[in-house]
């Protein structure tokens, strides 16, 4: 035999309207405002509006001033249109098929793009052969407009480098670092 407790939760509910109704009359009566929030009705325009001290709107804003409103939604999005918004084919990652391995160090990378750990280390190169045509010319804005030539230990220059720049470092190439 199954139980309905529908008539049960109605009567609960009734008592504890009763009670608050209560709770608040007394409270009226001691001349206590009741502590939670009172509903805000439209009323017709045959009721008077209550009468406010005037120093008291002269005090500063009041506390419902401060609370920023926002739009409540109505019902509840269900699971099944949770997962269908957030699994749409447009937001989720595009596969890639544009991977390859560098041939150099053998990291993954992109196709057609510099391979970050290589580049790093064309960054470091760079820097040293910056230092030494600092060191050399005095500054970077110091440089003559010719063709610069980098000349790594046992290296010799070319019969056709006459009249170039020749920066010489005194160490060995690299070996990813082409002539």
């Amino acid at each position: 035999m199954a139980l309905s407790w529908a008539p049960v939760a109605g009567v609960v509910r009734l008592l504890v309207r009763w009670s608050l109704q209560a709770e608040q009359s007394l409270l009226r009566a001691l001349g206590v405002q009741p502590f939670h929030p009172a509903l805000a009705v439209q009323a017709p325009l045959s009721c008077p509006p209550e009468k406010f001290d005037e120093d008291a709107s002269d005090n500063g804003p009041s506390f419902l001033d401060s609370i920023f409103w926002m739009a409540a939604p109505k019902s509840r999005r269900t699971i099944e249109v949770n997962r269908c918004r957030r699994r749409n084919p447009n937001k989720l990652v595009k596969e890639k098929n544009n991977i390859d391995t560098c041939p150099q160090c053998g990291h993954l990378k992109l196709k057609h793009v510099l391979c970050g750990f290589c580049y790093e280390k064309v960054r470091h190169e760079t820097h040293l052969i910056r230092k030494e045509i600092e060191a050399v010319e005095g500054g970077p804005f110091k440089a003559p407009t010719v063709e610069t030539i980098l000349l790594y230990e046992g290296e010799k220059p070319h019969p056709g480098d006459e009249g170039k720049r020749i920066i010489e470092q005194k160490r060995k190439r690299p070996s990813w670092f082409p002539k």
